[in-house]
């Protein structure tokens, strides 16, 4: 059983490592659980002038509730969780960046001049899509392989020869500073649609793409939690195993 004091001073990422189903009281407060998961919660409350005991009662609620049992991504292989977050998470980002791309130009050339955020939007989202085509890449071409070969040569109890990168720690560095990027991004996002509210006038395509981008960027916390909470440090362990 943990005390108050190892509750206020566990990492937040631990907290949505341990129990997804924490991130959504994360999120109500604004703080953000995977770019910046290594703060204490008492860190990120002081920051937020939240108190942090009602924070923590609204956590217990969750943790002591057995329904809706979070996925325990902590227990899975690490290729596993690779081929998960490749079939899943990068998958979601390629189909539905074409489509938000195409609403938005929509909104700018009928709503644009209502509403000039919407070019900010789309300037916004426009580079972001461009960043994460290329962030995902790198993952799927550089870094997962690596890690994959990591756990194939742990299960046969082989060496693995060093690769072109020298350490695991090197690329995982590079897709956090990348990450750290789209968060502030979608932050911005945020900001400029009040919260992904639609204005009064808005029309059906502009409800439906604030909805989108809103489910975008919650996709998109999800992902980058399991990189940078769950995948990267299993992997800087496990390379570390082969001295």
């Amino acid at each position: 059983m943990e005390t108050l004091q190892e509750k206020t001073t566990k990492e937040i990422g631990q907290y949505v490592a341990d129990d997804f189903r924490t991130a959504a009281i994360f999120s109500k407060y604004k703080i953000d659980f995977c770019c910046n998961g290594n703060r204490t919660v008492e860190e990120a409350c002081n920051k937020k002038g939240i108190d942090s005991t009602i924070l923590l009662d609204e956590l217990n609620q969750v943790l002591d509730s057995k329904s809706g049992e979070s996925i325990d991504y902590k227990s899975w292989p690490l290729d596993l969780l690779t081929e998960y977050i490749e079939k899943k998470h990068h998958r979601y980002v390629e189909e539905k960046i074409p489509v938000l791309l195409q609403f938005l130009n929509k909104l700018c050339l009928v709503h644009g001049e209502r509403h000039p955020e919407l070019f900010k939007i789309n300037e916004l989202f426009t580079a972001s899509a461009g960043e994460l085509a290329s962030h995902m890449k790198k993952e799927e071409l550089i870094l997962f392989p690596f890690v994959k070969r990591m756990v194939n040569a742990t299960l046969k109890n082989e060496a693995i020869q060093s690769p072109q990168f020298g350490t695991v720690e090197n690329p995982i560095e590079m897709m956090m500073e990348e990450h750290d990027t789209e968060g502030q991004r979608f932050r911005e996002i945020a900001e400029l649609t009040d919260n992904y509210n639609p204005p009064a006038d808005a029309c059906n395509t502009y409800k439906v793409t604030y909805a989108m981008l809103e489910e975008f960027e919650k996709d998109l916390h999800l992902h980058i939690h399991l990189e940078n909470n769950i995948l990267f440090p299993k992997a800087i362990k496990l390379e570390q195993q082969f001295g």
